[in-house]
């Protein structure tokens, strides 16, 4: 039935277009032979297949248009009598003879433009003449078509100031009342529509009308573009008379429609000031009137407006928008009981961006429109409305937008109470969004309450995972979380001792006047957090920053003079190192960190640190490989002569390691050879040798200068073997170290002195 119902409708279009282009060609075939009643005979005819009702709006409106297009070729000719000399009154009183009404009343739209243009008669009275008599079509489609017709023609002849049709001083009341009078018949004929046909249909009608909305919508857009229409008598005569006929039609099509026409068309400055007549008319609306994207989109307009310059704030402070717009969307939800969630949180976010734009300073308001969200969500625990879901998160990140400062957030009593209504999912989103934007603000954290509220906003990024939460979690969005969250403690940070609880070192510069047994507390309790964080990262498992970290803080301890606190995380580190660090290039980075981090220590009495340094060389000399073994051995020299404390200048010592590192750089010498065939690179002699002059030169007695003229030519001799693989880099250093050995003779004095008995 609705195939042929549409097929039905096609046919009746095509008659339609049929007998009109059969008229039209009589009617120029008139035109051209200036044959003006038989040119009235067939536009009439013409016209008379546009009172069809028969054809939906769409199809009516393809027949309009080719009928519109032959009228503006009839307006031309009617233009060209009256400049012949045909009287312009005549043919106005001619037309009205025409058989139907329709058809007249299309003809006298397209005269009465002329009659305007000629100006023998004021324009007023011709749009007067024109407005009543189109009453006459009360037929839903053919009345509106018509006026829609009628607005096209007049548009450009209205009697606005500055125009050339402009009258006496009403004149521009003339133009408005034209206007409006059309406006408000149209809108009751667009009405009408729905209200015709079965019930079944009601779907179908209010398709239709949404395609017919432009024609009513149009009058608007002219009020609008009247310069005439100044601020008094847009708040005393125009936005009541049209508000009149939105509230008073009582149709959800027409009210959504035409108050976003009134928004759209109308200066920012006229909503402003009539602000509270616009408000007043929203409760008044059909419940079913989707009256938070009305309200969402003159907030969006009045937010532009103040962004725009700050010369126009004081206007928005005078009227007290933000109260009115408030109270408004109070009263809106209170009479639309079933409004979504979703429909409460776009209206308070609108409400939001408006007060971020017109009253940055003022976090009172911020805090009230985030209240009013709790308030409304009170009691219905978790949100599942993913729309509203987002709106909440959109809500929640305005402020951290606008302030660029985590400061303002922590401020508001409010936020962390919305931020509850979040599933678990959005509030880990939510967190990520605040940590994103300390990092990329840099906002330093100052104080412990700040911290903690702050940590609190977060816990569903640093809290463990319930048992019921799905365990299938992305590693790679995890471990960015985490990052993040790890970025974010160095954000951290206040220069008194008792609100840092990171930048240990700053503690042994503390005041003198602090009491004694408060500034030792003071580390100790930091230390101890510390220690209970690197040992999460133990269990994690992550062996190898868990052991940096305790080098690390044993380095804090040691700059904070307490000694068993220093030994305990040394002692740490050295049993993860024994239980937990098995690949050797680990183990190979970790000796040299533990070697690297005792040398600095200066705390340790004699004791501590003849264990601490007997463990690192036993270490050291258990390695996997023999280089490895020989550099870390050798490295271990530097524990027993350090230049800035005459308590660690052990000579024997020193030498000790030397020659152990010769040892192991001799069994690997002797390896390679037996199973390559060939003795391998001297590079590890080379840097024994290396460390020889080092210490020969800082003045420890026991490397003299046979013992290094000894290794000289031991890797001299092995260099010119066949047994030994040519090593280019070795050959280079060798020679850069023996220039070194010359450059120290040629200074002369006690140096050069020192370095001349030796045969380079």
């Amino acid at each position: 039935m609705i195939t042929n119902g549409v097929e039905d409708e096609e046919k009746w279009l095509a008659a339609g277009i049929a007998g009109l282009q059969q008229n039209a060609f009589y009617m120029h075939r008139a035109l051209d032979s200036n044959n003006l009643k038989d040119a009235l005979k067939y536009s009439a005819q013409m016209l008379s297949e546009l009172r069809t009702s028969k054809l939906s709006p769409h199809k009516y409106y393809e027949l309009y248009m080719r009928a519109f297009d032959e009228l503006r070729k009839l307006e031309i000719f009617f233009r060209e009598e009256t400049n012949r000399g045909c009287s312009i009154v005549e043919l106005y009183e001619l037309v009205q003879h025409a058989g139907n009404i329709l058809p007249r009343l299309y003809l006298l739209c397209t005269v009465g433009s002329v009659y305007i243009k000629s100006k023998e008669a004021p324009a007023k009275d011709i749009l007067k003449d024109l407005v009543e008599m189109c009453r006459s079509i009360q037929h839903p489609l053919r009345g509106l078509f018509l006026r829609s017709y009628l607005s096209q023609v007049s548009r450009d002849k209205l009697p606005d100031i500055g125009s050339e049709y402009e009258g006496d001083a009403d004149t521009v009341m003339d133009a408005v009342e034209f206007v409006l009078q059309n406006f408000t018949e149209m809108n009751k004929l667009w009405v009408r529509m729905q209200h015709q046909g079965h019930a079944r249909e009601k779907e179908k009608r209010e398709k239709e009308r949404s395609e017919l909305r432009d024609l009513v919508g149009k009058n608007l857009h002219v009020l609008g573009q009247i310069e005439g229409i100044d601020l008094d008598l847009y708040k005393d005569m125009v936005l009541p008379r049209v508000l009149e006929q939105v509230v008073n039609c009582k149709d959800e099509i027409a009210q959504g429609y035409l108050m976003d026409c009134i928004i759209q068309v109308f200066p920012d400055e006229y909503h402003l000031q009539t602000l509270e007549t616009l408000l007043g008319a929203c409760p008044q609306f059909q419940p079913s009137v989707d009256i938070k994207t009305v309200l969402a989109r003159l907030m969006e307009r009045l937010s532009n407006y103040a962004a725009l310059s700050a010369e126009v704030l004081p206007e928005f402070f005078q009227v007290e928008a933000f109260a009115k717009l408030n109270s408004a969307i109070g009263k809106v939800i209170e009479a639309q009981e079933d409004m979504p969630i979703a429909g409460v949180v776009t209206l308070y976010s609108s409400l939001l961006t408006f007060s971020l734009h017109v009253h940055p300073d003022r976090l009172d308001y911020v805090d009230q429109i985030l209240g009013a969200c709790v308030q409304k969500l009170s009691g219905k625990g978790k949100l599942k409305d993913n729309k509203a879901t987002k709106q909440i998160v959109a809500l929640l990140s305005a402020p951290l937008e606008k302030y660029k400062d985590i400061d303002t957030a922590l401020k508001l009593s409010n936020y962390p109470r919305l931020m509850e209504n979040l599933d678990d999912s959005t509030s880990k989103e939510m967190a990520t969004v605040l940590v994103q934007n300390i990092l990329k603000n840099k906002t330093c954290i100052s104080t412990a309450e700040k911290v903690e509220a702050l940590f609190e906003l977060m816990k569903a990024l640093i809290r463990d995972l319930d048992e019921g939460v799905d365990d299938e979690l992305d590693e790679d969005d995890f471990q960015e979380e985490q990052n993040s969250v790890a970025q974010l403690i160095q954000m951290l940070h206040n220069d008194d001792p008792e609100e840092m609880l990171k930048f240990v070192r700053r503690l042994h510069s503390h005041d003198e006047n602090v009491p004694e047994e408060e500034s030792s507390a003071m580390p100790k309790k930091f230390f101890q957090i510390l220690n209970q964080i690197i040992e999460a990262l133990s269990i994690v498992p992550v062996p190898e920053l868990a052991l940096k970290l305790y080098l690390e803080c044993a380095e804090a301890a040691n700059d904070s003079d307490i000694e068993p606190v220093a030994y305990e995380f040394f002692t740490q580190a050295y049993i993860l190192y024994e239980e937990e660090i098995s690949d050797s290039k680990a183990q190979v980075t970790a000796i040299q960190l533990i070697i690297g981090t005792l040398q600095r220590m200066h705390i340790f009495g004699v004791e501590n640190r003849d264990t601490l340094t007997h463990k690192a060389t036993g270490y050291s000399a258990k390695l996997l490989k023999k280089p490895d073994q020989c550099r870390a051995v050798y490295a271990c020299s530097h524990l027993f002569w350090v230049d800035d404390q005459d308590n660690i200048k052990d000579g024997e010592r020193v030498l000790l390691c030397l020659k152990r590192a010769l040892r192991i750089a001799n069994a690997a010498q002797q390896m390679s050879n037996a199973t390559r065939g060939s003795s391998g690179s001297v590079l590890l002699f080379i840097e024994i040798l290396n460390k020889y002059l080092y210490f020969f030169e800082k003045g420890v007695s026991q490397i003299n200068v046979a013992s290094v003229q000894s290794l000289i030519e031991l890797i001299t001799t092995e260099m010119q073997s066949e047994n030994t693989t040519a090593d280019p880099a070795a050959d280079a250093f060798f020679a850069s170290t023996l220039r070194y050995i010359q450059f120290q003779k040629d200074k002369g004095g006690a140096v050069g002195e020192k370095f001349e008995s030796i045969n380079s």
